[in-house]
């Protein structure tokens, strides 16, 4: 299986979490804003994170999501987590574009609320672990 780890990050949480789900899943967590973030080749699962920002996603979130696609891509499947400390809707948001896309996204999401990502770095590697199943 084909497994990619993607994140918007601006304080570093989120970066945090896709580093240790990467590592969970041998595998290199990239930010969406690096160049060979948008996959060249068929990727079976993709894990997504971001948070939320004045009330949606950054922009370079959206702009990586545009770049996706179920047929020219081959995104089978996305998982997504989020840092954001005050809610989830970040995921909701995410879920809604991916879905336009055509992209399926699975229901089970992660979601490490508070400043502290260092005591949820455990929990993210069980999660990825468990999502790649």
């Amino acid at each position: 299986m084909n497994i990619a780890v993607r994140y918007c990050s601006k304080s570093g949480n989120t970066k945090a979490a896709a580093e240790a789900m990467a590592d969970a899943l041998g595998v290199s967590a990239l930010s969406v804003e690096d160049e060979a973030a948008v996959p060249e080749e068929k990727i079976d699962l993709l894990f997504l994170g971001g948070a939320l920002y004045a009330y949606g996603i950054d922009e370079r979130l959206k702009t990586y999501i545009s770049a996706l696609s179920p047929d020219t891509v081959g995104v089978g499947r996305a998982v997504l987590f989020s840092t954001s400390w005050l809610s989830k809707h970040a995921l909701d948001v995410m879920r809604k574009s991916l879905g336009q896309k055509g992209i399926p996204v699975s229901e089970e999401t992660f979601w490490a609320k508070g400043k502290d990502i260092a005591a949820h770095l455990d929990e993210a590697r069980a999660f990825a672990k468990k999502a790649a199943k």
